[in-house]
Parts: C-alpha cells; structure tokens; sequence
C-alpha cells in the first residue's frame, strides 16, 4: 500500500479524489492502492530543555548555556495530534512506499519529515512537488515524484533554522529574565528574529521622539493657474546657478533657510513680470507592477485594505486550498519559463475579467524577461491565478479583494508600457533693484507635470478615458489610498517660451517632519531588506538573501510581538510598548538585536538550502555565539 501524507484533512481530501482512495476511515482515506493521512501543521516539534536533563527544568543562571549534544522531537501535547499520529504511525509501518505530500517548501518539509522520523518510517519516500491544488496540477505532480533525497538540504536548512531559534530563544530569553526582570513571573522573550525585528520599531520610534524639526521657506509662484517653486542649486543649470547664487540662501532642493533673506526675495519679485525661459517634454515609459511574492502581497493589501500580514496570509492560503490562486509562501516576482505556455488557459479562465483578458487572447502573448526568468525561481514561481473560475469558489469579501489584485496583476504584465510625457517648465522674475541687488539679478522656478499619453497596462486598474490626447481615470476598481494619489498626473497648460505676464508670489514657512512610525507594510520591507530603505525593484531583490525571517514567518513574528505586549497599533502604525523599549534597552549584545547581522545568518541558511553552506558549521558557529552571549551577559 502507497501511504501519501498532505499537511492538512482538507488538502489530503483533494489528493485522494484525484487518486481514487474514497473510502473514508478514521484519520485517513484509502482506495486504489493508496493510503491518505495528514497532519495539522506541526505534530512534532523539538524537545524541551527538561526533556534532555532534569537539571535544565528550573531557570538558573549557573545552568546556562543549554546546548544539547543531540537535538531530538517529540510530539506536541494534543490529544488529536496525539490519536492522529497513531494513526500515521500505524500506516507507515505497513506502507511499502510513502509520498510526502506537505507543502512545497522549507516548513513544509520540516513537519512531514519529523512525523515520519517520529514513526520511525522504513519504506522508501518519494516527494510530491506542486504549486497549486487544482486537480491537473496534482495529476502532474504524481505523474512526477521525485525522491525525497533531492529535497535534503531544504530539510536541513529547516531544522538548522529551527535548531537556531531553540539555541537563541531558550538561552537568551533565561539569561535575561533571570539577570533583568524587574518583577517576579516577568518573562523576557528573546528570539532570533523577534528581537531585531522589534528592535527596528524601538529605534524608529527614538528617532522620532529624538527629531529636532528645522525651519525652512519656500519661494513659490502663481503663473496661469500653475505653482512654480524655486528652482534649488543642484537643479539649475550654469547660467542660472550664477544668479541664484546672491540670491535668497537656499538648500539644494530650493529650500530657503534664512527668513529674513526670504523675505527680501519676495519683496524683490512682487510686481515683475514672470517669463517663461524653457520648456522641455520627456516621453517615457512605465513597465507593469510585478506579480506578487508573499511580502509585497502583505504590503500592498496593507496599504490597500489596512490588513494585516497575518490576515493577507490566511487569506491568500484560503484562495490557495480552494484551487483559485498558487502556493503562496514564495519569496520570488518572477515565473518560470514553462508557465508560459500555460498562460492563455489561465487567462482563459478568468471570467469575470473577460473585457480585460480578450485583448490579450486575440494574438500572441508577449514574453518578457521581466516576468519569466528562470534564473531568478528556485522552489516556486510568483503568486498567479490557477486559471479556475473564482465565480465557482464560495469567496468571502475579503478574499475576493485578495484574489482581484493578484488577478489584475497577472493580467496587467502581458499588456502594453503606460506612455507617459513628462513636460518641465522653467521660468524667471527679474528682481527689483534695492541696495543688495545689482540689476539683471533674477530667480529661477520650476513646475513639472506628468501626462499620460497612453494607460496601457493601467487599464487593468480603472476605467481610463482619453481627452485631447491625454488619458485620466474616469472611475477606479480599487480603493483609493495615499500611493494612488501620489500617482495621480498633473497636466500644465501649453506654455510658449518668452511669454511673460504677472504671477503670484508667495512665501511659506515649513518645517521638517520626523520619520513615519513603521506601517505593517513598511515593516515587512524593512524585515526583508534587513532595515535598509530601498525603493528600487531590482536592488530589494539583491538584498532579499540578507532579509530577516521567511516570507512564511514574517507575519507570525509581527503576531509575536503583539501577543507578547512588546509593540500596539493606532490606525496603521505600529509603535513599541514601554516593555518593548526596555527588553530593547536591556540588550547590549549587536548580535541579538541587528537586522544587519541577522539576515547574515539568514543568508547562510538560504545557503544551505542551495548546498553552498555546510548545516554542521551553522550549528557549531550558533552554539559558540550563544556561548559567548551568555558569557558577556553574565559579565555586565
């Protein structure tokens, strides 16, 4: 008998239809020379201190460091994990072949590999591998099991991170609630990736309780309905930076710093004439938004939704189990080349979206190394629909505004670049003589706007309609938000060099803000760029093997931190808690609280995974860090 075990009753459900086992029994489902069991997440997990030594059950100083010679599992203390192991255990010993059917990645692997080291399973293992649950999907992935072998060092590299989180988060979190807590029962939890990660929000929120806001003014102006502000030095050309020089002191992005000089330069531009020195037009084009990984899927409905990673999470696995959309724990924007045949089926598919899709489907699909490259997928492809009517699926609200975004952007990179004309516009105001200012002085200004000269893929995300040549949003399908309005385009009037004509000066007074309190959108970039701000698509890439956690695990860290009372939300920011910022303040050790040097570790495990790093020498150089962190502890 064949014994395949999926990581959950509803996913071993779709296995054993498509198999033919569809004799229910209790804990599993057989027919067809197949047996079809499952777990429910994690059955095993490893063991405790106590379970190694009694001498390691009370919390003591002198007991520390903890580093077992051997790691071992057990099962967790459930009474269904417990009935429902039994039942795995008893099939696995009779099975003359098993089929591990957990999910395809990291975690995935860890958990069905402990159940059948925990049953003490004999019998060869060959590994099912497949990006989503549609039924062809799983027809295909049986049609090409693999040997568990070639999945190795996906095993290790889980077992080496969980080894790592055991190592840090028992040891540092004893050292330091023995050696700081200020009241009896307190618990002072550290973690590998908890603690840099909550230290990223103390340290936002330092900066911001820590700014000192600075003066500055603006010089703006009024000409035919459109603001031109002054043009600062590093924007000017040579002509112009001569005579701004004795003009207003101004920063290079034309700040004025000095009031009293802001006001003569106002003074001296009042009541003279504006013209009107140049006029460029810049055509360019804007590519689609990527398809989504995990994080920037969390990030958009974020920002979009206001939900949480943990709900998008949940929302985006519900869409996955129902055969809507692919395997969601990915950390790649980018498919492989062999969708790509598959492509017009999934395009076909999507029926409510059928205005959108029939253009595409009428000639062939353009293919560009932007979305398909297989260089950049190693276990799965980004986030798509499966291609399956959502119609058919029993959706909640919200997993439908999931599924429309991870839908229209699928169906938006096989379109047409947005064509958009940037126009600048520079202008000057002869100054009025005074006792400072020698005669021909003037000020330069700038005003720039953005026309859309054809939507292209935009069409996907409104009802774009043309006037004059130039295309707007007539209606939006998707909720407004402050990214959109940033993207919103600003057309100038036609202006013609050397026309002239009164304007309208003014000067206000601004002050610098602080940085912005982290968003759960602007945290998870932060934890997959290990703390670096990046705004460019490519260099977040480069940057994605240093980022702290898994996509899979970034949402239950921030859940963590919740749960634990170490961070609180208002609205959309996160801030830390008064517990938060003294656990943090209590940490001298870099290791235990740098994004920095956490996504170092976290290289290396991706490393192991790719074979380029030894799983032995991450373990020996973890057990030799936490020995030295609880010696430098017990010091201080």
């Amino acid at each position: 008998m064949i014994v395949c075990i999926a990581e959950k009753p509803s996913v071993a459900k779709d296995i054993a239809k498509v198999l033919g086992a569809t004799t229910s029994h209790d804990g599993y489902m057989e027919g067809n020379g197949y047996q079809v069991t499952w777990t429910y997440g994690h059955l095993c997990t490893l063991k405790e201190p106590q379970d190694y030594t009694e001498m390691w059950k009370p919390w003591a100083l002198s007991r520390l460091p903890m580093i077992p010679q051997r790691f071992g599992i057990k099962l967790i203390a459930d009474k269904t994990y417990e009935r429902q192991f039994h039942v795995i255990e008893t099939l696995m010993q009779k099975a003359e072949r098993i089929v591990n059917c957990g999910d395809a990645g990291q975690e995935g692997e860890l958990i069905q590999r402990w159940v059948m080291q925990k049953a003490a399973a004999r019998c060869p293992v060959q590994r099912l591998w497949i990006s989503s649950l549609t039924e062809q999907s799983i027809r295909d992935g049986f049609q090409n099991l693999r040997p568990q072998d070639e999945y190795q060092s996906l095993y290790e590299a889980g077992l080496c991170r969980a080894i790592g989180d055991w190592l840090l988060g028992m040891n540092a979190t004893r050292l330091y609630t023995l050696k700081y807590r200020t009241e009896r029962g307190q618990v002072l939890s550290i973690g590998r990736v908890q603690t840099p990660t909550l230290a990223l929000i103390v340290n936002r929120q330092a900066e911001i309780q820590n700014f000192k806001p600075e003066q500055y003014w603006v010089l703006s102006t009024i000409y035919r309905d459109t603001l031109f502000t002054l043009q600062g030095d590093s924007d000017s050309d040579d002509d112009a930076d001569t005579e701004n020089a004795a003009n207003a002191k101004k920063s290079p992005r034309g700040r004025i710093t000095d009031a009293e000089q802001g006001r003569r330069a106002l003074a001296a531009i009042e009541g003279q004439d504006f013209e009107v020195t140049a006029i460029s037009k810049k055509n360019g084009n804007e590519a689609p938004p990527r398809l989504f990984d995990l994080t920037s899927l969390q990030v958009e409905c974020n920002k979009k939704f206001s939900f949480s990673a943990d709900e998008t999470l949940k929302y985006i696995q519900s869409l996955y189990e129902k055969k809507l959309t692919t395997y969601p724990r990915v950390d790649t924007t980018y498919l492989s080349d062999d969708i790509y045949p598959r492509c017009p089926a999934i395009l076909k598919g999507l029926l409510p979206y059928a205005s959108l899709t029939a253009p595409l489907l009428s000639k062939t699909l353009p293919k560009s190394k932007k979305v398909f490259d297989n260089s950049k997928v190693t276990d799965h492809h980004a986030i798509i629909p499966t291609g399956e009517n959502p119609s058919n699926g029993d959706l909640t609200l919200n997993e439908k505004r999931v599924y429309d975004l991870v839908a229209r952007h699928f169906i938006a990179v096989f379109y047409p670049d947005c064509k958009v004309a940037t126009t600048t516009v520079t202008g000057k105001v002869e100054c009025r003589p005074d006792d400072d200012k020698k005669k021909g002085e003037r000020l330069m200004f700038k005003a720039s706007g953005k026309q859309v000269t054809h939507p292209g893929w935009r069409v996907c995300f409104g009802k774009w309609v043309e006037d004059n040549g130039s295309w707007h949003v007539e209606k939006k399908t998707v909720s407004d938000d402050e990214e959109e309005k940033k993207e919103d385009t600003k057309m100038l009037p036609a202006f013609v060099k050397g026309e002239r004509g009164p304007h309208s000066p003014t000067l206000s007074e601004k002050w610098t803000t602080p940085p912005k309190p982290y968003t759960e959108a602007t945290l998870l970039r932060a934890m997959e760029t290990a703390g670096r701000f990046v705004d460019n698509d490519e260099l977040r890439d480069a940057l994605k093997e240093n980022g702290i956690g898994r996509p899979s695990t970034r949402a239950a860290i921030i859940e963590t931190l919740f749960k634990r009372g170490y961070i609180s939300k208002a609205r959309k920011a996160l801030y830390p808690t008064e517990t938060g910022i003294h656990l943090i303040g209590l940490i001298h050790e870099e290791l235990l609280k740098s994004a920095e040097l956490t996504g170092q570790w976290e290289k290396k495990l991706r490393e192991i995974e790719a074979h380029k790093y030894d799983a032995r020498q991450f373990i020996e150089e973890l057990k030799q860090m936490v020995s030295q962190i609880v010696a430098d502890v017990m010091r201080s």
